[in-house]
């Protein structure tokens, strides 16, 4: 029995425990585990040897039966563990030792509390013969009888592969292996068994096999290493790139030992990304297995023990070997995660090399099967309906930088919070260090205000998706808390054209990902992308994580400030249209902007209109709101709020706020208003260039009988034909210019009436410029500014509006007497003199489109129409006649200055456009004039080329002739 390694299963299982302590203890505990654990050769049983064989003779066992099981692991050369099929739990297991054969011992490591001891390396062939069992029998089946039960408990027998003792004897394969010696002393001359181990120990001999070949086997010797000096510099050298290994014992689900090859390092490995349930050692030395502990650990050894794998060593952070052990049949931490033995480990899932996607959605399935570790699980939005968890909606307004207000398609709003991310934030310290300064967190919060531009100009105003990860309950401050009350969050993960907007900010970083317990699944689906662009922004240096100076913006609010304000009115007043960003609503008509150019900010109040004013505290008490207050507010956030728009800004009243008009993409916000009768039209507007407009919109909500016109009742008057005259449309046509006709049938015209005056202003203007000429390349044009460009068509001077900037050499600018639009160098346009700005005379080329005609979509269509146009009407002069108000401008209809006829019904007789039907009852005359024409073209089957043809000569485009306006 010399090497034998044996001992009852009883000592096994205590020794076996050992491994379950903490894992920063596990070197230690390995190190005197491996003095005793019969895997690596327990020699201190080896001068029991001669005791036990005696013991043996004297105990013979009766003939015992036939018995099964599957072989779980391989001790040594001549002992194995078998155990049972697994019902309800873990099944039991007993130590089999081979009778009659004794194996190599092998290596085992000294005790670390006795410092004299030295480590004992393999006998020779030891640990082949281990490896000869392991290959042959781990995992199979096997049956075996046993001869001999000791007083210890320790049982010899004959085990054979397969369910009967036809199948391989494994005692006798050793021997002819030469792997294993026959214990002669004990043989007995009328046992064939024993006999036939001799005749194979003989043969091996003869055949010089395993232990019998000449040298004694010295090179069979393993050099094991217990211990690694460096662990890191060991995983970087692995590169992770797979390794062979061979699993010598799992301590839990989710931790191993393992024996890499061909070097022998012996090293401990945690499984990357996971965590089972482990056993919790008590204060009395006892040990608790936490809830499926030992399911999660026997279904690891089941697939994994003393299994040939590769391990990918993948990282090293305190010492802890993180890895992933890759068997031929799966992926034992993707096997543990679905069949929910384990969980995600957020501080070791980045290091996973197969896809930390794989592991979410193994726990995924898990939790939706509620399986095991996840029997008890509720999903965060579990009681929520499909559509409240995904869902599409428009964004309204960032807050922040971590929520947005979104529009659901009910018209409800929503406050929408980014998952499992943190917007920039600063300590109290420095909050509190210029307690005299009012605290603008936008601004003064170090990379608030660029992660909150950021979103605007990603976001705001248009729909993205909505994925809700959960609800985060309201808390509520106490008395003796210091942590503030919050509303109930819903949180979710907004995404538009596949981009993930949180995973986007911490990407550039503007924000940093919320760390949470392990057992805390209130999180984001996409909380790994997260921690992976944290990563990236960290590595990059980007944001946050920036080691340069933090950016510092000072913006100056003026806002009440009338000082202050007077000093900036003067310059907003020269800029013309200046660029800004609407940062706050007040009310429908008051607003807050940000000036980006000025870096200030100002209250701006929309001129031309008088809106309904909101509730408010007043010296006197709260004032009352007024009908359609609230309406006229949410119109004016849904089109403006946080986008960027244009301002002219033409006066201040006594309070600092400015006064003046708003653009956004060519829509007069009060304009807008008007039309939607959210306002009405105040006198002051009498005095700007956008008056008709105005009341033409004005006008038309009043007959409409909309919102605040609901109630309005036409004045009374006796005579009934007036009031039948009232209902009927009007008709009030004036002497225009027709100057310019776009490819979208819209046109441009001046007014007949102050021809003349625009003629004397080009005049002077144009002689001004030849006797001071401006200086070439001294403009630096900006989108908004008023100028003077030279036309290329005649190389006279114009007044213009810059509308792009795209280089130096190629600005957009509109004029704004005639209504065409040219790209032209920056060396071509000039500051515009004072004297001729728009304040002494307005821009004469005003925007129009045809009433009760729908413009054909078919763009080939569509171009022989306005080639028709151009040769009848443009540089002409018509009448025209103001129909109804639109969204970018007014619908008229227009006549032949000589003919009268209409322009419009012309082309719907000669079949080039279709007739667009008005409900309004006072345009119904016209409505069915032109239908009247429509069918009369149908039924004449009228083509798209047009019959009629006038052959008015073109003058040149910006000669206004007073020949043609006599």
């Amino acid at each position: 029995m010399h090497g034998t390694v044996c001992f009852r299963y009883s000592v096994c299982s205590q020794l076996s425990s050992l491994f379950l302590l903490g894992f920063n203890r596990t070197v230690t505990l390995d190190s005197r585990l491996l003095t005793c654990f019969p895997l690596n050769g327990v020699s201190n049983f080896v001068d029991m040897a001669s005791s036990v064989s005696a013991q043996a003779q004297a105990n013979p066992a009766p003939v015992a039966a036939l018995q099964r099981g599957i072989v779980k692991m391989v001790l040594s050369g001549c002992a194995i563990i078998v155990r049972g099929q697994p019902r309800g739990g873990p099944p039991p297991e007993r130590q089999i030792n081979l009778s009659n054969i004794r194996t190599g011992a092998l290596a085992r490591r000294a005790p670390q509390s006795q410092p004299d001891q030295k480590d004992t390396p393999d006998e020779p062939y030891a640990f082949q013969a281990r490896e000869f069992l392991r290959k042959m029998l781990i995992g199979k089946e096997v049956c075996f009888t046993v001869e001999v039960k000791t007083a210890l408990g320790r049982e010899y027998g004959m085990v054979y592969l397969g369910r009967d003792t036809t199948g391989e004897n494994i005692a006798e394969s050793l021997v002819n292996e030469g792997l294993a010696t026959v214990r002669r002393e004990g043989i007995r001359g009328n046992n064939p068994d024993q006999a036939r181990l001799c005749d194979l120990e003989d043969q091996a001999k003869a055949s010089k096999k395993g232990m019998w070949t000449e040298g004694g086997g010295t090179n069979t010797i393993r050099d094991l290493k217990y211990i690694i000096e460096n662990p890191r510099n060991f995983v970087d050298s692995m590169h992770q790139k797979p390794v062979n290994a061979v699993i010598e014992h799992v301590r839990d689900g989710s931790v191993v030992r393992a024996l890499l090859l061909p070097d022998y390092y012996l090293v401990t490995v945690m499984l990357s990304g996971v965590k089972c349930p482990t056993f919790k050692r008590e204060a009395d030395g006892t040990e608790s297995p936490e809830p499926f502990a030992a399911e999660a650990k026997f279904f690891t050894e089941s697939r994994l023990l003393q299994r040939d794998v590769q391990i990918i060593l993948e990282s090293c952070p305190n010492q802890v070997i993180l890895g992933t052990v890759l068997h031929p049949n799966g992926n034992i931490t993707e096997l543990l995660l679905k069949e929910g033995f384990a969980r995600c480990v957020d501080w070791s899932m980045a290091v996973y090399t197969q896809g930390a996607e794989k592991l979410r959605a193994g726990e995924k399935s898990a939790k939706e099967r509620k399986v095991r570790i996840w029997k008890d699980y509720v999903a965060p939005t579990a009681n929520m309906d499909q559509k409240d968890r995904q869902f599409v909606a428009k964004v309204m307004q960032v807050v922040n930088a971590d929520a947005v207000v979104v529009k659901l398609n009910s018209g409800e709003y929503k406050t929408i919070h980014l998952s499992s991310i943190r917007p920039p934030r600063i300590e109290g310290e420095e909050k509190n260090k210029d307690k005299d300064k009012r605290f603008r967190p936008i601004y003064d919060i170090p990379y608030m205000f660029e992660a909150r531009e950021f979103m605007r100009k990603k976001i705001i105003g248009k729909k993205v998706n909505v994925t809700v990860d959960y609800i985060r309950a309201a808390t509520s401050s106490s008395e003796t808390s210091t942590i503030p009350a919050f509303a109930e969050r819903t949180c979710a993960t907004v995404t538009i054209g596949g981009i993930n907007i949180a995973e986007a900010l911490v990407s550039k970083g503007f924000a940093t990902v919320i760390r949470y317990r392990q057992d805390d699944d209130q999180r984001s689906s996409h909380y790994d992308e997260l921690l992976a662009a944290e990563a990236r922004a960290i590595k990059n240096g980007k944001g946050l994580h920036s080691k340069k100076e933090v950016p510092i913006h000072r913006v100056a609010d003026i806002s009440g400030e009338t000082q202050k304000a007077k000093q900036f009115l003067p310059f907003l007043q020269r800029a013309g249209r200046s660029e800004a960003v609407v940062e706050y609503v007040f009310s429908g008509s008051r607003l807050k902007l940000y000036m980006p150019k000025e870096t200030c900010l100002i209250t701006f109040l929309l001129a031309g209109i008088e809106c309904p004013r909101g509730s408010r505290n007043m010296p006197g008490g709260m004032q009352v709101a007024e009908p359609f207050s609230d309406e006229a507010m949410a119109f004016t956030k849904e089109l403006v709020l946080q986008r960027e728009v244009e301002v002219e800004v033409e006066s201040m009243d006594k309070a600092g706020n400015f006064i003046g008009w708003l653009h956004i993409e060519g829509v007069n916000l009060s304009v807008a208003l008007v039309e939607n009768a959210l306002s009405k039209v105040h006198f002051t507007a009498e005095r700007s260039s956008y008056y008709k407009t105005l009341v033409s919109g004005e006008e038309a909500s009043r007959l409409r009988k909309d919102k605040i016109w609901a109630n309005y009742e036409e004045k009374k008057v006796e005579e009934v034909v007036h009031v039948m005259e009232e209902k009927e449309r009007t008709a009030n046509y004036r002497a225009v210019y027709v100057t310019e006709i776009t490819d979208t049938m819209h046109f441009y015209t001046q007014d007949v009436e102050t021809g003349t005056q625009l003629e004397n202003l080009m005049e002077t203007m144009r002689a001004e410029i030849a006797a001071q000429p401006p200086v070439e390349g001294s403009y630096a044009a900006r989108r908004g500014d008023y100028c003077i460009a030279n036309f290329s068509a005649d190389g006279e001077w114009y007044r213009a509006r810059v509308e792009k900037v795209q280089s130096p050499a190629k600005v957009h600018v509109f004029y704004i007497d005639y209504g065409n639009r040219e790209i032209v160098p920056s060396t071509r346009l000039a500051v515009i003199p004072p004297a001729f700005s728009t304040r002494t005379l307005a821009a004469q080329a005003t925007e129009y489109t045809f009433a009760y005609i729908q413009v054909p979509q078919d763009e080939d269509v569509r171009a022989d129409v306005v080639d028709n146009l151009v040769r009848d009407i443009q540089n002409t002069q018509c009448l025209l006649n103001v129909e109804h108000s639109g969204v970018t401008c007014p619908h008229v209809t227009l006549q032949f200055a000589d003919s009268k006829d209409d322009v419009g019904l012309s082309l719907v007789k000669e079949g080039m456009v279709m007739v667009d039907a008005r409900k309004e009852k006072h345009l119904q005359k016209m409505v069915t004039e032109y239908l009247n024409g429509q069918e009369s073209a149908k039924t004449a089957r009228v083509s798209l080329s047009r019959s009629r043809s006038l052959s008015l000569a073109r003058s040149t485009q910006y000669k206004f002739s007073l020949a043609l306006l006599a």
